[in-house]
C-alpha cells in the first residue's frame, strides 16, 4: 500500500502544479483573487484575475520553472492603463515556456484609449465635448475608423513658392539661417493660419520631401510676405528636390471644415464633424492614452526569453509629437513601436492584432535573436508594421539577426509618418521575411539594409521570400520599391515574391519600382519574383555589385521596365532567363548599354505590334555589340495577363530559354481559409492624382 499511497500523492500534486501554471484573466475578475479559476466561484471569494499585471505578478511567484506556464485570457475589453514590461524574471526556459494567450474561440482585446462622451451638437453642425485639458491626443477614433486630424487643404497639397535662405530667427530674435526653417507660400495658402494667437503653436505643417515628410511646429507666420518659419529644421532644406515643394497645414480650428475631421484644442475643447450617417449621441469616440503596449526590458548579460503572446489583440497606441516636431531621413526609422523588444531571445508574437496606433507596431530592436512575429494583423498604423534591428550600427552585444517575420497581414499604414514601411530591416542579418501581405503604404512595402555605399554591413543573409506586396507608394511619395535594399548585402535572397501596383507621386513622377537595389547594394540573388502594373520600372539598381536577377517576371510597368542609374567599373548585375512584357514606354532607362552589367538568355516582347527597341537598336543589334546573348523577342504566352494571370501556356518560347515557371500563388499568407480570405478582403481604390498641372516630378 506504501507504494500506492506515495503515487496517489505524487499524482495529486503533479495536478496541483498544471493548475497552478495556468492563470486565468476575466473582464469580471478581480486582481485580489487568485486566478487559478477560469470564472468566478459560486461564493464570489475567488476566480481569474482582471488584468494583465496582476498575471504577470502571479506568474513570477511561480518558480522554479516545472512547467510550462500560461495566462489565459477569456474574450471581451480590457483597459491598458500602462505597458505590460517584460523584465529577466519573466522569462520561461525552452522546455517551460511562458505564454500569454486567448481562451480558446475568445478575443480578448486590450485598449489604450479612453471614450470620449457627451457630445454636443453645435450650431455650424459639428460636435463637441470636453477633456481633461492636461490630456493631448493627436488620433482620434469614431465606430472604429481613424478620424481626420483638421487639415488644409482637405485633399492634395499646396506648394511651396520660395525658399528663405536667411532672417531672424522669431525665437531668439537673431539672424539666422532659415534654409530648413522657412518658406514663402502662394497667396492665399496661409491665410486660413491662426497667426499671431496663441493657437498658432499648435498648428503643424508637414512638408513632403522626395520619400519622406517632415511635421514641424509653426513658430511664426506673416501674412503680408506669405512668409512661415518654422521652430526647427528639417532634414533637407525648401526646395532641395525640385520646385513646387508640397505641403500641408494641420490641427487648428479653422481647417475643420469637412465631415470626419476633429481638432482638440488647449482648453480641452474637442470638436468633430461627422461622417454622414454618425449619430454622435451612440458614436464611440476613442483617443489614446498608452504610449505603448508591451516592453521586453533585458540586458545584454541576462536576456528576456521564451515568452509568447498569442490571440491578442491591442488597440489605441498614443504617439505625442515631440516639441522640435519629426524629420527622419529615411523609413521613419527611430519611430517607436507599440510592442517594443531589447535584448529578448525565444519570443513570439502570434496571432495577434494590433491596430488604430500611432507608431510602428512592433520593433524587435537592440540584442533580439530567435524572435518571431507570426500570424499577426497589423493595420491601420500611424508609422509601419514590424522593425528589426536598429537604425544605429549596434555594438556586438546588442545586434539582432535570425529572427522571423512570417504570415502576417500588414495594412493601412504611414498615417502620421508618410515614409514609414511595412518591414524594416536596419543593421541585422540572417531574418527570413516571408509570406506576409503588405499593402496601402505611402513609401516602401519591406526595406532591408542601412547603409548608402559600399562600406561593410550587417545586413546579410536576409531572406525575403513568399510576400505579396501590392498597392504601396499610392501616388504619395517617390525613390520607393515595393522591395527596397541597401548596402553590401551577401548572401540576401529575394524569391518567389508577388509586387504589384507600386506608385509613386505625379502621373509621371520617376521613383516608384518593384524591387530597387539602392545605395551600394551587392551580393543579392533576385529569383522568381512577378513584378507587374508598377509605376517606374519592375526592376531598378541605383548603384551596386554582383546582385544576380534571374528568372524573374517584369511586366506592364508604365514608365521604363528596367533601369540602371550609375556607371560603374566593376561588374554591377547579372541579368539573366527572365521574360520582361511591356506595352509602352521603353524597355530601358539609364546607362545599361554602356554599364558594366551582364545579361544572357532573356525573353522580351512588347504588346501591341510596335518592335521592342534596346536603347533605340533591334536585338540583333543589341546582341551585335555583346549584350544579352541567347535572348529572343517573343511573346511569352501568358494566360492573361490583363487580369494578372502571368502563368505559360505550355509552347512559351520562355522554356527554351531555361526560363523555369514558379507559381505566384504560393506568395502571401497561408493557413486556415479565413486568414487568406481577410488578406484579400480589401480592394483598394486606384491612386488620385491631384490635378493635371500641379502634379510635380521630382528628380533626385
Amino acid at each position: 500500500m506504501g507504494w500506492r499511497y506515495g503515487f496517489l500523492v505524487g499524482v495529486l500534486a503533479l495536478g496541483l502544479e498544471v493548475q497552478a501554471a495556468t492563470v486565468y484573466v476575466a473582464t469580471d475578475g478581480k486582481d485580489s483573487w487568485s486566478g487559478k479559476l477560469a470564472r468566478p466561484n459560486a461564493a464570489k471569494t475567488d476566480g481569474p484575475l482582471a488584468t494583465l499585471g496582476a498575471a504577470q505578478n502571479t506568474i513570477r511567484k511561480l518558480k522554479p520553472r516545472r512547467e510550462p506556464m500560461r495566462v489565459v485570457v477569456a474574450g471581451g475589453r480590457y483597459i491598458l492603463n500602462q505597458p505590460l514590461t517584460f523584465a529577466p524574471q519573466d522569462s520561461g526556459t525552452a522546455r517551460n515556456p511562458v505564454s500569454y494567450e486567448a481562451a480558446p474561440g475568445a478575443r480578448p482585446v486590450f485598449s489604450g484609449g479612453k471614450a470620449v462622451r457627451n457630445f454636443k451638437r453645435n450650431p455650424d453642425g459639428t460636435w463637441s465635448a470636453t477633456v481633461a485639458p492636461d490630456w493631448r491626443f493627436e488620433q482620434l477614433f469614431v465606430d472604429g475608423k481613424r478620424a481626420t486630424r483638421a487639415r488644409t487643404p482637405n485633399k492634395f497639397y499646396f506648394y511651396v513658392k520660395d525658399k528663405v535662405p536667411s532672417g531672424i530667427d522669431p525665437l531668439t530674435g537673431s539672424p539666422a539661417d532659415l534654409r530648413s526653417r522657412a518658406f514663402r507660400a502662394r497667396p492665399g495658402d496661409l491665410t486660413s493660419l491662426p497667426a499671431g494667437t496663441p493657437a498658432l503653436r499648435d498648428a503643424v505643417v508637414v512638408v513632403y520631401h522626395s520619400w519622406e515628410v517632415s511635421r514641424l511646429p509653426i513658430a511664426t507666420v506673416d501674412p503680408q510676405s506669405h512668409t512661415l518659419i518654422t521652430t526647427a529644421g528639417m532634414s533637407w532644406q525648401f526646395l532641395n528636390w525640385g520646385a513646387n515643394q508640397r505641403y500641408h497645414l494641420e490641427n487648428y480650428q479653422a481647417a475643420l471644415d469637412i465631415p470626419g475631421e476633429w481638432y482638440l484644442d488647449r482648453q480641452g475643447r474637442l470638436t468633430y464633424f461627422p461622417l454622414p450617417g454618425e449619430d454622435m449621441t451612440k458614436a464611440e469616440v476613442i483617443a489614446p492614452v498608452v504610449e505603448q503596449f508591451v516592453r521586453f526590458n533585458g540586458a545584454p548579460t541576462q536576456k528576456v526569453e521564451y515568452i509568447t503572446l498569442k490571440g491578442l489583440t491591442f488597440h489605441h497606441g498614443q504617439y505625442l509629437q515631440l516639441p522640435q516636431g519629426y524629420s527622419s531621413g529615411q523609413a521613419s526609422y527611430w519611430i517607436g513601436a507599440m510592442i517594443e523588444a531589447d535584448h529578448a531571445q525565444h519570443i513570439a508574437i502570434q496571432d495577434t492584432e494590433i491596430a488604430h496606433i500611432g507608431n510602428y507596431a512592433v520593433w524587435l530592436r537592440r540584442g533580439c535573436n530567435d524572435c518571431r512575429v507570426e500570424r499577426s494583423y497589423l493595420w491601420d498604423l500611424g508609422a509601419g508594421g514590424v522593425k528589426v534591428g536598429d537604425w544605429q550600427e549596434p555594438k556586438l552585444v546588442d545586434y539582432s539577426g535570425n529572427n522571423v517575420v512570417d504570415n502576417n497581414i500588414l495594412r493601412s499604414g504611414g498615417h502620421i509618418f508618410t515614409g514609414a514601411v511595412g518591414v524594416w530591416v536596419g543593421h541585422s542579418g540572417d531574418n527570413r521575411i516571408s509570406h506576409n501581405d503588405i499593402s496601402d503604404l505611402n513609401y516602401s512595402g519591406i526595406s532591408v539594409g542601412w547603409r548608402w555605399g559600399y562600406q561593410e554591413s550587417l545586413a546579410k543573409r536576409n531572406r525575403l521570400s513568399f510576400n505579396r506586396i501590392h498597392d504601396v507608394g499610392r501616388g504619395v511619395l517617390n525613390d520607393l520599391g515595393g522591395i527596397y535594399t541597401l548596402g553590401p548585402s551577401q548572401g540576401t535572397v529575394i524569391n518567389n515574391n508577388v509586387i504589384a501596383n507600386v506608385y509613386s507621386f505625379g502621373s509621371y513622377g520617376r521613383g516608384g519600382w518593384g524591387i530597387y537595389t539602392d545605395e551600394g547594394t551587392t551580393g543579392i540573388l533576385i529569383e522568381n519574383n512577378l513584378v507587374y502594373n508598377v509605376m517606374t520600372g519592375g526592376y531598378h539598381q541605383h548603384y551596386g555589385k554582383d546582385n544576380i536577377v534571374r528568372n524573374n517576371i517584369f511586366a506592364l510597368s508604365n514608365d521604363g521596365q528596367l533601369q540602371l542609374s550609375n556607371l560603374e567599373q566593376h561588374r554591377q548585375v547579372i541579368f539573366t532567363n527572365n521574360i520582361v512584357y511591356w506595352q509602352k514606354s521603353d524597355l530601358f532607362i539609364g546607362i545599361w548599354g554602356r554599364s558594366k552589367a551582364e545579361l544572357a538568355n532573356n525573353l522580351y516582347f512588347k504588346v501591341g505590334g510596335t518592335p521592342a527597341l534596346f536603347e533605340g537598336k533591334t536585338l540583333g543589334a543589341w546582341q551585335r555589340s555583346g549584350r544579352d546573348k541567347g535572348s529572343l523577342v517573343a511573346d511569352p504566352q501568358f494566360l492573361n495577363p490583363a487580369l494578372g494571370d502571368f502563368r505559360l501556356k505550355p509552347g512559351s518560347p520562355a522554356r527554351k530559354l531555361g526560363f523555369k515557371p514558379f507559381d505566384p500563388s504560393q506568395a502571401g499568407v497561408y493557413g486556415k481559409a479565413s486568414w487568406v480570405k481577410l488578406s484579400r478582403s480589401v480592394v483598394l481604390p486606384p491612386v488620385d492624382y491631384p490635378a493635371p498641372g500641379s502634379a510635380v516630378a521630382f528628380n533626385r
